[in-house]
């Protein structure tokens, strides 16, 4: 492995910095270490597909979900037409 000679200096608010430093105890690194692994699998054309992909089917599933429900209470209304017809003629 390369021995690290260049510095990034990236600034982070007193939460991010403890967050970190928990997150890459718990790994077992240093955060340097952390730092590098995190900033090495990022991707972000990747990160962007998966989670257009993951829209798209959303937007998919919820105008199934509206369909399914304006046809609900379509039915609905029919039945309680129906009802009001019959309990009419009842009378």
């Amino acid at each position: 492995m390369a021995t690290a000679t260049e510095r990034i200096p990236v600034l982070v608010t007193a939460t991010e910095k403890g967050r970190i430093a928990k997150m890459a105890k718990e790994a077992g690194l240093s955060m340097g270490e952390f730092l590098r692994r995190a900033a090495a699998s990022f991707r972000p054309s990747e990160d962007d597909q998966i989670l257009e992909g993951m829209i798209t089917q959303m937007n998919k599933t919820t105008a199934q979900a509206n369909a399914a429900i304006d046809k609900a209470l379509a039915y609905v209304d029919a039945s309680n037409k129906r009802i009001v017809e019959m309990e009419r003629k009842a009378a």
